[in-house]
């Protein structure tokens, strides 16, 4: 593929077209293939990455900078004290200056408006490590997995099951682009943004799939090839947990759901989990089980995009 991200922003899935996507996914498996090897890469090297975080993260921050060395860069990790975002000094300040220092620019935040303020100011690519509205990262990480796994996208079923949060949010722009039928299956009044649907739904129109919501998960479920979930509150509705649980303990990933599942269906977690709330560890264990495989390919996407958008 005859692909130029050089130089491009991450803050949607939807920024990227679907061959755009598949070229990340395409260097991702070259760049993991060769690490196995014991390959060594200086495709950043002289390269610097600064990593601003408002939300703590084991997956994000290792697995960026332990890219980053992979790849003979080197990665900055600004905490929230060293950074208040908007607060001490403006978005727009603070993006102009790491252009003047940095190659590239990570940011995992709560607001997503802040992480597109920064790649509006910004001289150098922004990518979204998270957002309150996307988690982009994680679904190039696990698109490659479904794709190792399954040995294609296109045309699989697929199910979503817990918050209609950003991890869905970005799952569902992720699907319709490559064609993979997707439900998002969550309790009433916890349905994923309307906007964002109808901007999938708009998109599989064009790719042939069907992006749907749903309130029965064991419907959902029955043949299907893909089951994922996410934790019922995320970082910041810690208060509204107690509550969630009632709700959400119905859509659960358990054993149950293999009962109706294609035989060969993969388990998915972007972890971190609440053992036995939104998935149960038994089910987390099996052979079906890729959670693991998804926490490795975080760094595998993420250093391919960096190569692709950085080098």
């Amino acid at each position: 593929m005859a692909v130029n991200l050089r130089g491009r922003n991450m803050v949607s899935v939807k920024d990227f077209s679907a061959e755009e996507i598949l070229q990340v996914l395409k260097t991702a498996e070259t760049l993991k293939l060769e690490i196995s090897r014991g390959q060594r890469h200086d495709l950043l090297a002289g390269k610097t990455l600064a990593m601003i975080f408002q939300k703590p993260s084991l997956r994000t921050r290792v697995s960026f900078e332990a890219g980053m060395t992979r790849l003979g860069g080197h990665a900055i990790y600004l905490a929230p004290t060293d950074i208040s975002l908007g607060k001490r000094e403006t978005t727009e300040d603070i993006a102009l200056v790491l252009s003047r220092y940095c190659d590239i620019i990570m940011a995992r935040v709560f607001g997503h408006d802040i992480v597109e303020d920064l790649a509006r100011h910004a001289t150098v690519p922004v990518i979204n490590g998270l957002s309150d509205r996307e988690h982009p990262c994680q679904i190039l990480a696990d698109l490659q997995t479904i794709q190792e796994k399954k040995g294609c996208i296109t045309g699989l079923n697929a199910v979503y099951s817990g918050d209609g949060n950003n991890v869905a949010h970005s799952l569902m722009y992720g699907a319709a682009l490559l064609g993979m039928n997707l439900t998002v299956v969550t309790p009433p009044g916890y349905e994923p943004d309307q906007e964002i649907l109808a901007e999938s739904k708009s998109i599989a129109e064009a790719t042939g799939c069907e992006i749907g919501v749903s309130n029965d998960l064991m419907e959902s479920c029955r043949g299907a090839d893909v089951i994922y979930t996410d934790v019922w509150a995320s970082m910041g509705q810690e208060a509204e947990a107690d509550d969630r649980r009632k709700f959400f303990m119905p859509y659960q990933v358990n054993m149950k759901l293999l009962e109706v599942a294609d035989a060969d269906c993969i388990i998915m977690h972007c972890l971190p989990a609440h053992y036995d709330e939104e998935i149960t560890y038994d089910i987390s264990r099996t052979p079906n089980s890729v959670i693991f495989d998804q926490a490795e390919n975080r760094m595998h996407a993420q250093n391919a995009l960096m190569v692709l958008i950085g080098s």
